[in-house]
């Protein structure tokens, strides 16, 4: 099965294309900004990588966020476009299932995996998943001042962008961090999407996951 995954919901721009258990290729660009203008033509990069054209994909991947409101507006608005456009379907992932999906399972052993993303604020978005990278619960957008009390008991491994920033506020805690840089990688995506995807599945429009209202400036004229 030939997958097409990227994501451009936070501090990276990644598009990857698999087949099966194959990477095909893969492309990632640590940014925080810019991704309206390098998302498409990464895409057709790995697409040319990978010797494909758009409509011999099996299905298209992208993540919803949680993450930056503009980054997830243009992945959803690119997978709904190639999707049109190809004929292909499209799946949604959340940014939370995408950061967990990247964390090998020899380290998660005796820990409950915690993924957390920045808001660019002092919230971070957070989301905790059993061995079987199911979610414990929804995931939110939490305050510095509760984070310790949201967290589940026992040791964590944290995980996602926003690791740094927890692991510094819980220095009382057993919480092991990932190694590495914490971005949500299109590769993920796309092995996730392999594992989730099943073609008798009624179709879903992509909804964005924001779990906050969008940032907005009123008009000058419309200003109290």
């Amino acid at each position: 099965m030939r997958v097409l995954g990227f994501d451009s919901s936070g501090s990276a721009c990644s598009a990857a294309v698999r087949d099966g258990g194959r990477l095909l290729a893969h492309r990632s660009v640590a940014m925080e900004t810019g991704q309206a203008e390098r998302l498409v033509p990464m895409i057709e990069t790995v697409m040319r990588e990978a010797a494909l054209e758009f409509a011999a994909l099996d299905l298209i991947a992208v993540t919803l966020g949680p993450g930056a409101f503009t980054g997830v507006r243009i992945g959803i608005a690119a997978a709904e476009g190639l999707a049109l456009a190809s004929g292909r379907p499209a799946l949604g992932l959340s940014s939370f299932e995408a950061v967990a999906a990247g964390v090998p399972g020899a380290l998660r052993a005796g820990r409950t995996l915690v993924a957390a993303i920045e808001s660019r604020r002092e919230e971070l978005y957070l989301q905790a998943f059993d061995r079987a990278e199911l979610p414990l619960a929804p995931g939110a957008l939490v305050a510095p001042a509760s984070w310790a009390q949201w967290l589940p008991a026992g040791a964590l491994l944290l995980a996602g962008d926003g690791a740094p920033r927890l692991a510094a506020a819980l220095a009382d805690r057993d919480a092991a961090r990932v190694p590495g840089a914490g971005l949500v990688d299109a590769g993920d995506v796309a092995a996730l999407a392999l594992r989730r995807w099943r073609p008798d599945a009624a179709a879903q429009r992509l909804e964005p996951i924001y779990l906050r209202a969008p940032d907005t400036t009123l008009p000058r004229d419309a200003r109290p």
